[in-house]
């Protein structure tokens, strides 16, 4: 995986990963590839299938939210991921996904006897309400800007007050995801639209998947004296709308579309934010750096491929 980093510390070592989707997957395929000792937990029967072909060791098909998978996956793993994401439902769904998901590994966690070596959660920048073109970075204040941004800020919460589950903790908040087999505004080109929702000169925060798999790596080898640690997950460059539009439809010769100028709407209608997520801290303190810099890197390499 380019960016995966050194994995090969995790030889060996017991890793369960919860929410095997876009970014637990991979994550679950390298881990394994390196030598370690893989249990993933999906709610998708087709994913577990997918897994169990690609050589990820065991494969659990349960709901996250429920104890029914409690009694299937023995206590005090050195590493555990929950990289769990809504699946759809409004905001029932995300409390059902983040919130009661998380609630669930806690009670399972802290009721095994043995704490979780190295626990990392995968949030989002949805957490942070600035606008404006502000710049965010983990010391913002972080209440949620929208309903299932503060349900992901309570499941955050969580995580920090449970002390007796693991023996330490970090929490990734991860912008836009992006990379192979995930490209929205590169569907929406290809498609033909001439006109795309939303205002261009919005900036886009993104991470490439194989970016925020490395930021997890770095997290689960992480120094001893390094944790209970939030960071943000963003590649260096956030570009406008209209800059990444403009660069992709060159790509393909398409013409360049119009934006319509209304808010620019994400998943539940509510409008974008437009500022800039800094990735600083990460750099900083575990050495991570973005294979994929910024949005034409990422994406040479999604039409390279």
């Amino acid at each position: 995986m380019h960016g995966g980093g050194p994995m090969e510390f995790l030889k060996g070592k017991r890793l369960v990963v919860f929410g095997c989707g876009y970014v637990g997957g991979a994550l679950a395929r390298a881990a394994a590839a390196a030598g370690a000792t893989v249990e993933a937990l999906t709610r998708n029967p087709a994913t577990a299938a997918a897994l169990e072909a690609d050589g990820v060791g065991r494969v659990l098909v349960a709901d996250l939210a429920t104890d029914a998978w409690h009694g299937r996956v023995a206590p005090g793993p050195e590493f555990l991921v929950n990289c769990v994401s809504s699946g759809g439902g409004g905001i029932e769904g995300y409390r059902h996904s983040y919130l009661e998901g998380q609630r669930s590994i806690l009670a399972w966690a802290e009721r095994g006897g043995v704490p979780v070596g190295t626990f990392v959660y995968t949030s989002s920048t949805s957490v942070y309400a600035q606008d404006h073109g502000a710049r965010v970075d983990e010391a913002s204040p972080a209440e949620g800007g929208t309903p299932n941004g503060r349900v992901i800020r309570e499941s955050e919460l969580l995580l920090q007050a449970a002390a007796a589950a693991c023996r330490r903790w970090f929490i990734l908040r991860l912008a836009g995801i992006y990379g192979p087999g995930r490209h929205h505004l590169l569907d929406q080109l290809r498609s033909g639209a001439g006109e795309l929702g939303g205002d261009g000169a919005h900036r886009l925060n993104l991470a490439h998947r194989d970016d925020i798999v490395a930021a997890i790596v770095r997290c689960l080898g992480a120094p001893g004296a390094v944790g209970n640690e939030v960071f943000n997950v963003a590649d260096s460059g956030p570009a406008t709308r209209e800059e990444v539009v403009r660069w992709l439809a060159g790509r393909l010769g398409r013409p360049v579309p119009g934006f319509s100028g209304a808010a620019t709407a994400r998943r539940g209608g509510l409008p974008v934010p437009d500022r800039v997520i800094r990735n600083e801290k990460l750099q900083r303190t575990l050495g991570w750096r973005p294979a994929y810099p910024d949005f034409r890197s990422g994406f040479a390499a999604i039409l390279g491929g």
